[in-house]
């Protein structure tokens, strides 16, 4: 009866230990998913990867050499994130500059809905090496662009390709992503007011 009680007990600590352990990994395991998107965004900084370019960018002509003997293609594509509804697209799809050259395009968005509407371009470059030799001194990705209903909108974009871009390099795309952030400015918003 004793060796049975004995048994009994050594299997309760045993599993307690088990569920104490199983514990510990789903706290580490949710600890590191909440880790994994600073980790992540550190990662792309240091490696280019997934294309993501730099903030805002100086440009000064009396600095600024322009290699006129090198030409460089951009291409440019605007794409809407799920759920969002606006016509968005950019009003030239392919250029060709000078590296050093400070170019501007323009980007084209539409809100077709009956209600006001916050939208956020996210950039994005390809081939990921270029995103380093890629400057936007002006772009409407700095910023949410706010709509009204039926309102459209041609957003500028000021660029200039570093001189230092690799030679193997002569074409790159500018993507943009373009999301629907209505609903984080109203929850911000009513969170603030209700303080």
């Amino acid at each position: 009866m004793r060796r049975k009680q004995t048994d009994n007990t050594q299997e309760s600590v045993r599993t307690s230990h088990l569920v104490s352990k199983l514990a510990l990994v789903v706290v580490g395991m949710f600890g590191f998913g909440f880790a994994l998107v600073p980790i992540y965004d550190v990662f792309c900084e240091i490696t280019g990867l997934n294309g993501k370019t730099a903030g805002r960018a100086t440009y000064d002509a009396a600095v600024v050499e322009v290699q006129e003997e090198r030409l460089v293609t951009v291409q440019f594509t605007a794409n809407n994130n799920a759920g969002m509804s606006w016509q968005f697209h950019p009003m030239v799809n392919q250029i060709q500059v000078h590296p050093g050259e400070l170019t501007e395009v323009k980007f084209y968005a539409r809100n077709p809905t009956g209600m006001t509407m916050i939208a956020q371009a996210v950039p994005s470059v390809v081939p990921f090496v270029a995103a380093d030799y890629l400057h936007k001194t002006e772009c409407f990705c700095f910023n949410q662009q706010t709509l009204a209903a039926g309102e459209a909108i041609e957003m500028p974009l000021l660029f200039y390709i570093d001189q230092a871009i690799p030679d193997g390099v002569s074409k790159l795309t500018l993507s943009y992503t373009l999301f629907d952030v209505t609903a984080n400015f109203l929850n911000s918003s009513s969170n603030l007011s209700a303080k």
